[in-house]
């Protein structure tokens, strides 16, 4: 459904824009694999996305008049990404860009779905290196070894979740404290550093908007993570019609610690209002020997733009 609601999105600007302007779909190798996915939808699902799609173009045209006011004539392209640039912290579905202009927004395409990452912790995956571009200590990996060997060993018997007894205290507890001692250190050694990368990892190192179709309440919701200033921007003398402030990343890490009365979630606060709420769980009903953490926001600033818009 995720890789559907991207293509209805593309549809959707494209429809609303092309009797105006020359607006081009690019091909790349994700476009015919979400249009195959989007035709094999029933004609209720179609009408579904369509809904949800059109809600979200109607607010980021208020939004972004670049898309309206084509200046100098030049073309408007659209195009999805590949999934793999999200792995390099581009989270990014859909490009709206104009080369002549030197101008592109993105759009993250979410159906009924609600967390921003889903990342893994290993005996040997270094989160630190991944999320930070700053490797974990030996004593973190030295720490969590003695639980992937376990969970290896678990693995080579076939045996399943459900059968092991007390996993939280086994696997689940250990390995958040060590991962929040790691956090810990790694922000005393990089002082002001961390707590703004951990929001660039899990929110995206670009600037975009999140477009969310919740179907269930029949709304569409649009978040501007405008960090860099590059979202709502004017297009000559045409202003938008509604202004998206400029977020700022965090630098200090107020608390990380365990959720109350939890054994699998940790919550991480910074300042400047960005919150996080992080739980480990098994991906599989087979132990494997890697545990995937559930991330979702908790809260964000008070200044991001936070709009729901209804499909009626």
């Amino acid at each position: 459904m995720g890789k559907s609601f991207e293509y209805s999105m593309l549809l959707s600007i494209y429809n609303s824009l092309r009797d105006n302007q020359e607006v081009e779909i690019v091909e790349s190798s994700s476009l015919p694999v979400a249009q195959g996915m989007y035709e094999g939808l029933s004609t209720e699902e179609k009408e579904c996305m369509a809904s949800a799609s059109n809600a979200a173009t109607r607010v980021l045209l208020c939004l972004e008049p670049q898309l309206l006011y084509r200046g100098n004539n030049s073309q408007l392209r659209l195009s999805l990404q590949e999934d793999r640039v999200g792995q390099a912290g581009d989270v990014r579905d859909v490009l709206t860009i104009r080369i002549s202009n030197s101008w592109e927004i993105g759009i993250s395409c979410k159906h009924n779905h609600f967390a921003v990452k889903h990342s893994r912790l290993s005996g040997v995956l270094d989160f630190g290196e991944s999320w930070f571009n700053t490797p974990c200590s030996q004593s973190y990996f030295a720490e969590i070894a003695p639980l992937f060997s376990e969970l290896r060993q678990l693995k080579e018997q076939e045996v399943l979740w459900k059968d092991i007894n007390n996993k939280a205290g086994r696997f689940y507890i250990p390995l958040l404290e060590a991962f929040i001692r790691e956090m810990r250190s790694l922000d005393i050694l990089y002082p002001r550093e961390i707590p703004a990368k951990l929001v660039e990892y899990l929110i995206g190192r670009k600037d975009f908007y999140k477009v969310i179709a919740d179907v269930k309440r029949r709304v569409t919701q649009i978040t501007a993570f405008n960090m860099r200033g590059s979202l709502n921007c004017h297009a000559d003398d045409n202003q938008p019609q509604t202004r998206v402030q400029l977020l700022h990343l965090p630098t200090r890490f107020l608390d990380i610690a365990f959720k109350e009365n939890s054994n699998n979630t940790i919550q991480i606060y910074c300042d400047g209002g960005w919150a996080f709420n992080m739980r480990i769980h098994n991906a599989s009903s087979k132990v494997e020997p890697s545990l995937k953490f559930d991330i979702s926001l908790l809260s964000y600033p008070p200044a991001i733009y936070n709009h729901h818009e209804s499909w009626e």
